[in-house]
């Protein structure tokens, strides 16, 4: 990236997601306060099916990704980056852990928090919970590399994700055993948190966390429902923003409260026709794409060209959980939701594409108007964007509208270059302006 950069992070349109940057702050602070007192601190993983269990065991959380996507944002992330690589870590491997790795290396070696941290830096934990999903290896890595920095002990769930993706497959066919599945890995979660914290779980604290998170997704749902309008009332910019109580503090009163203010302030705003932009030309889909964090004032040039994102594949909650009225028990209705996020596409792409992810593509593109689809290939984080340009061609196969493949990183500013991907830009938007007149007649 190019050093005469003076902005990395994107204007925000709406008010809310200009709070979201506190709000971070906050959980950091009550993670930091509770090391202090001597109560459990959690590193944990991302959509990872076990929040509503931290929370009714009131665990600290500390989300080592997010932490990396703050400290590239803050143009921070190259000397944790650079100590990672002395540690022996190669540079292709996953930047939001090797950023986690180099800091706690960091810290170890000061024995104490770098200087200027971002947030206070990460508080050293007192469990790391590690977790199976697709093909991401730091999640049953990571963590286990970080014990050489610190004396927490891990826990790894299995592999959550139901065979989903290889749709030759009948989800009836192993249903019933994933579910099952899923409710012994988190009860061995709850052994072994209790084991290592001294603290009980009391099942109607989980019943009243339970409910307050599906409700909360309900309310995440709608207010993005209200994201078809035209114009756009929230661009994908502020998502990136919005989805943190949803993906990190799930669970608690306060992300309810927050989803249900963006409900309002998306309402508002669709009922007056206040855009995120003066005059929006082109509507853009971002696809199943992790963002360059330390770019995302890459959307504004977006919109200087008349193009605004009203809908993301990614951080989406979804659909609201689909769990059967008879399920009670709070960690079955725990496993039921996340299998349910898992396999909610299956049967349509079964049908069609055969590709879960293009599928959600389709039908994002037509219940918000996109014009074309951007994709962010990273290639650190093999989970995502491994397999892209298949994804890519079999889209292709199902729809025109323009395609664009950017390239960057998540973390690693090193591996973006500025101008190329403007020019890029530029040479897209021409491309849908000429598609959408053709379509126009």
């Amino acid at each position: 990236m190019e050093a005469s950069q003076q902005r990395t992070t994107a204007q925000h349109s709406i008010a809310l997601a200009k709070k979201v940057r506190s709000i971070i702050k906050n959980v950091s602070v009550d993670a930091h306060a509770a090391r202090a007192n001597g109560e459990p601190v959690a590193y944990l993983f991302i959509s990872s099916a076990y929040d509503d269990i931290l929370r009714a065991m009131d665990i600290k959380t500390v989300g080592t990704e997010n932490y990396a996507g703050v400290c590239a944002a803050k143009m921070d992330a190259e000397r944790f980056l650079a100590r990672a690589e002395i540690e022996g870590y190669p540079r292709h491997l996953c930047t939001y852990a090797t950023l986690g790795l180099g800091f706690d290396a960091m810290r170890k070696e000061l024995g104490g928090m770098p200087p200027n941290a971002a947030d206070g830096g990460m508080p050293e934990p007192t469990v790391m919970l590690g977790t199976g999903m697709n093909i991401c290896d730091p999640r049953y890595k990571w963590f286990q590399a970080a014990q050489r920095y610190n004396k927490a002990p891990v826990h790894i769930l299995g592999l959550l994700n139901p065979n989903a993706h290889y749709t030759h497959t009948d989800t009836k066919e192993f249903r019933d055993y994933y579910i099952e599945y899923l409710t012994d890995e988190l009860r061995g979660l709850v052994t072994f948190l209790e084991r290592e914290t001294g603290r009980r779980l009391d099942m109607d604290r989980l019943s009243e966390v339970v409910d307050l998170s599906e409700r909360t997704l309900i309310k995440w749902y709608d207010a993005y429902q209200l994201r078809k309008a035209v114009p756009a009332p929230m661009p994908t910019e502020d998502a990136l923003s919005v989805m943190v109580p949803g993906m990190f503090m799930l669970g608690t009163q306060a992300a309810y409260d927050f989803y249900s203010e963006l409900y309002d302030e998306l309402k508002h705003r669709v009922d007056n026709k206040i855009g995120t932009i003066p005059d929006e030309k082109y509507r853009l889909l971002w696809a199943l794409s992790l963002p360059p964090w330390y770019g995302l004032v890459i959307f504004n040039y977006f919109e200087k060209l008349g193009a605004v994102f009203p809908i993301e594949a990614v951080y989406n909650a979804g659909r609201v959980p689909q769990i059967p009225d008879h399920v009670r028990d709070p960690i079955e209705r725990v496993a039921w939701r996340f299998y349910d996020a898992m396999t909610s596409r299956h049967e349509k792409a079964r049908t069609r594409s055969g590709d879960v992810h293009v599928e959600w593509f389709l039908d994002l593109i037509d219940e918000y108007k996109c014009d074309g689809v951007v994709f962010h290939q990273a290639m650190t984080c093999r989970t995502i964007h491994t397999g892209q340009l298949n994804q890519i061609n079999t889209f292709r196969k199902f729809s025109d509208k323009p395609v664009l493949l950017l390239e960057g990183d998540i973390v690693d500013a090193r591996n973006y270059d500025e101008r190329a991907t403007h020019v890029k830009i530029d040479a897209f938007i021409d491309v849908v302006d000429n598609h959408k007149r053709s379509l126009q007649g």
